[in-house]
């Protein structure tokens, strides 16, 4: 049998596609059909909506190199394990998700020591350049961090720009600078390449990101790990927005709330009426 995970069902079935009877193919596509979700279905529900009977789908998991359906599962716990929107189990209720909501909250919280957030927010706040990184599903924390500091302080860069690379962006930074890299999974390519080039031109660099990056804890400034459990098929970022609205606090404290800058910001606001204040 081929190894549990180590080909993703879609491109077993592509494989061996036209070795399959007329019935195996019916049930092939209904696994096609019913990706995202697959885990959630006993085998006899899927032959029902496949019009097959449980001998053909039995059948089928094997020629796909599964042992039974339970192999199968194990398989999608794999691929969600990487990060892909899978759903293994039924996607959990409402109190359900809160409660792991909490779970991944006070992880986080837990980890988060206060003498290391006074230095990381000074640092953030008296920094030549502050820079954001953050690409993919990680945008949006990354957005809304570079959003709240450039409120208090200047000099404050989301990369990759519009139209850059990374490279144009972070090329010229040193000691005087700080990068903060938000990744949660799936990463985009090269986040380790990338901490060590900043780290090797001298550069302060906190990483933000779930615990496939823990092997990178060590290895920089700081170290901010945001857990992401959910038993839905897309996972959290509950914990990583939390984490960026500290951090955007602490810095308003440092800088004493910056009042002058949050003035000006508005005074242009008002005179650029980009502001709807109804």
């Amino acid at each position: 049998m081929t190894s549990v995970g180590a080909t993703p069902l879609e491109d077993r079935i592509a494989a061996g596609y036209r070795e399959l009877s007329p019935q195996e193919r019916r049930a092939a596509d209904a696994l096609l059909d019913h990706l995202g979700d697959l885990g959630t279905y006993r085998a006899t529900e899927l032959a029902a909506l496949a019009g097959v009977s449980k001998a053909t789908m039995s059948r089928l998991f094997r020629k796909l190199g599964y042992d039974d359906f339970e192999g199968l599962r194990e398989n999608l716990r794999v691929q969600r394990g990487r990060g892909l929107p899978i759903a293994v189990d039924p996607s959990p209720g409402l109190r359900e998700r809160l409660e792991q909501e909490v779970k991944n909250l006070e992880r986080a919280y837990s980890a988060l020591d206060e003498a290391a957030l006074d230095e990381l927010a000074d640092a953030l706040a008296t920094a030549r350049d502050v820079v954001v990184v953050g690409r993919r599903g990680s945008l949006g924390p990354a957005t809304q961090l570079r959003r709240n500091l450039i409120q208090v302080r200047g000099r404050v860069h989301l990369a990759p720009a519009p139209g850059q690379s990374l490279a144009d962006d972070l090329v010229g930074l040193g000691p005087e600078d700080v990068v903060v890299v938000v990744s949660i999974r799936r990463h985009a390519f090269g986040v380790g390449q990338m901490v060590e080039s900043l780290l090797a031109d001298g550069v302060r660099v906190l990483l933000l990101a779930d615990s496939s990056l823990r092997h990178l804890a060590s290895r920089v400034t700081w170290w901010i790990e945001c857990p992401i459990t959910t038993e839905g098929a897309f996972d959290s970022l509950v914990a990583a927005v939390s984490v960026v609205a500290v951090l955007s606090d602490r810095v308003h404290e440092a800088l004493d709330g910056a009042t002058a800058r949050v003035e000006a910001i508005d005074a242009r606001y008002a005179l650029l009426r980009e502001i709807d204040e109804g």
